[in-house]
């Protein structure tokens, strides 16, 4: 349950260790959060849907269903922010939560001022981008994509992104027959604060060229430019 007298920013702090939990909590709780918490992935799962919390602050390691398929499972419904806690040895994991949907991580043992920085960080950025315009839709030859509908339709047929896919490809698009910087792909889509590593946006490029391209060994739209990044062309 939520706490009583809940003010606006509703965090779920996911952990199985019961000091962590009661840590987090209390120190959100002094800065003005409401807090749920759950103890393991499949609780975690259920919160996400009944409470519709603004952030939620996930472990890796749970028990039940752990964090990373607690991830995928909430990317299928909603794009709430997500923040990861790893061990220091997890790196693989890292890389994998940030490709299945996580907006950031957080690595053990961490300082609290850094953790609340974090939060204070991305929910910040969620309201400005809900504050935001919609913006029209971007056609680009067979492919339509509409933001303000989070939709997707390639030669009349409707296609499914996930959160991190969707930014990415409004990027390229918006810039359409520009190269756009890994650099610059990793800012606008996964933060300025962003710590992992170039490899994540090649795997988000492929699947996105897996569900656009008619041949995705031999893609037309989404083309790789040599040690710069990638230009989208009609």
């Amino acid at each position: 349950m939520l706490t009583a007298g809940a003010p606006t920013k509703k965090i779920l702090v996911v952990d199985d260790e019961s000091a962590i939990l009661q840590t987090l909590r209390f120190n959100l709780e002094r800065n003005g959060y409401a807090v749920a918490t759950a103890g393991d992935g499949r609780t975690a799962i259920a919160l996400a849907s009944s409470e519709r919390p603004d952030l939620i602050v996930m472990d890796i390691m749970l028990p039940v269903l752990d964090g990373i398929e607690a991830c995928k499972e909430i990317r299928k419904s909603s794009g709430v922010p997500i923040i990861m806690l790893t061990a220091r040895d997890q790196e693989i994991d890292k890389v994998l939560a940030l490709e299945l949907g996580a907006d950031d991580y957080v690595t053990k043992p961490f300082s609290l001022h850094e953790f609340l920085a974090r939060i204070k960080a991305r929910l910040r950025r969620q309201t400005g981008a809900d504050a935001a315009p919609r913006s029209a839709a971007i056609v680009v030859g067979p492919i339509v994509l509409d933001p303000s509908r989070q939709s997707l339709s390639v030669r009349g047929r409707q296609v499914t992104l996930a959160p991190k896919e969707f930014s990415l490809l409004q990027v390229l698009m918006e810039n359409r027959g520009h190269v756009v910087m890994r650099q610059t792909l990793l800012d606008k889509v996964w933060g300025y604060d962003f710590e992992g590593e170039h490899q994540t946006i090649s795997v988000h490029v492929r699947w996105l060229r897996e569900k656009i391209e008619i041949d995705p060994n031999n893609p037309q739209h989404i083309l790789t430019v040599r040690s710069r990044g990638y230009v989208f062309k009609e």
